[in-house]
């Protein structure tokens, strides 16, 4: 029987199925940091400045978030990392959960079967979150780690709310994000 042109292909997952997946791994990685906006066009001083009014600041903290989600997501995760440095056992939890959530739901190219049965994303999520929040509270650290994302969302929301959005461009469409109040200064 000849298989000349056909791929070979393996039932059993050796060495070069695992540096597949850490290649694959490494990909998806590098996308979503490539969400990540330019941390200089972030603190551009020149784009500081006040609000007009709460309408301008709401304005200005939907189109910031929705722009610049990734860079507000790492500095989150950063300010609750840095919080967790004094409660060894929550750090460990932290990085467990955070390499359960890499490997079970941001850098999965299948659906996840257990017991031969296909488990929805929502399911795996919600897993997640549950287990996440669980095991953290379980580590007595509960007021260090509710602090520290109040902390969070207040550094995103002030940054946000100051940070005006008139000098955002959108690669897609090669436009400016939004033309309105918010982009006057």
């Amino acid at each position: 029987m000849t298989n000349y042109g056909t791929i070979p292909t393996s039932s059993t997952a050796g060495p070069s199925a695992n540096i597949e997946y850490l290649s694959r791994a490494k990909e998806r990685i590098k996308e979503g940091l490539g969400a990540r906006r330019p941390w200089k066009l972030m603190f551009n001083f020149h784009s500081i400045n006040f609000p007009g009014n709460l309408s301008e600041a709401i304005t200005r903290v939907r189109t910031n978030v929705a722009y610049f989600r990734m860079n507000y997501a790492m500095i989150v995760l950063l300010i609750l990392f840095l919080s967790l440095l004094w409660h060894p056992i929550s750090l460990l939890v932290f990085v467990a959960m955070m390499a359960a959530w890499l490997f079970l739901y941001f850098l999965r190219d299948e659906p996840l079967v257990v017991f031969r049965r296909t488990i929805d994303d929502r399911v795996v999520l919600v897993v997640l979150g549950v287990l996440t929040i669980v095991f953290l509270l379980l580590t007595d650290a509960t007021t260090n780690i509710l602090v520290s994302l109040l902390i969070g969302a207040v550094v995103v929301l002030v940054h946000a709310s100051f940070r005006r959005t008139d000098d955002l461009y959108d690669e897609e469409s090669g436009e400016g994000l939004i033309s309105g109040p918010s982009s006057s200064s």
